[in-house]
């Protein structure tokens, strides 16, 4: 059986890459078992020996071979929650529809959440209704930075900031709509990222 010890070794190398992929996690010995075909027994025996000479890293619990080390990046969980306008002022429920898991060497750590655009006043900064912002959760914006923002009686909007005669206002990006200016309004976080489709 030992001439068959190498094709053994790379289904479960397959395998493992396979799974981290479209888990994120490790599989464990059994779900290996059943998808190699291995015993348990002899499974365990190999991916001991496979670790002792360097082919994968194995705890006895997790697996991880140089592909899925890569894949396994560190992650961040971020909600969905909702729509938000980038139009007409609207009410919105902060409600999370989904969680996703979000790479940090891309997006970043923080508190963060998703929305999905809805309308074309933000065209202008390349955000279109049905694109996914990222957002990250903050009081306070420096004039220029677009925010989700809160406005009393109104609802949730997404707007660029901007500032003039130190009086604060919401500019949407296309032309056909007005600036809102506001006295009470609460910024509730900063946009980071647009997720979109192509």
């Amino acid at each position: 059986m030992k001439h068959r010890k190498p094709d053994n070794m790379e289904r479960i190398i397959s395998f493992v890459n396979d799974f981290y992929r479209d888990n994120h996690r490790s599989p464990s010995a059994r779900q290996i078992a059943a998808a190699t075909g291995i015993p348990r027994t002899t499974l365990q025996r190999m991916m001991r020996t496979m670790a002792e000479n360097g082919i994968i890293e194995y705890d006895g619990e997790t697996v991880e071979t140089e592909i899925s080390g890569k894949t396994n990046e560190e992650s961040v969980s971020v909600g969905i929650i909702g729509h938000v306008p980038c139009g007409n002022l609207s009410l919105e429920e902060e409600a999370i529809e989904e969680i996703v898991q979000m790479p940090t060497a891309i997006f970043g750590k923080g508190d963060l959440f998703l929305l999905y655009a809805e309308g074309d006043s933000m065209t202008g900064a390349g955000i279109n209704s049905g694109d996914l912002v990222l957002i990250k959760k903050q009081e306070e914006a420096y004039p220029g930075q677009i925010v989700v923002a809160y406005v009393e009686g109104e609802g949730n909007t997404l707007k660029t900031y901007k500032e003039k005669g130190g009086k604060a206002y919401l500019h949407p990006e296309n032309p056909k709509y007005n600036d809102i200016p506001i006295t009470d309004c609460k910024i509730q976080g900063i946009a980071i990222k647009v997720i979109k489709d192509i």
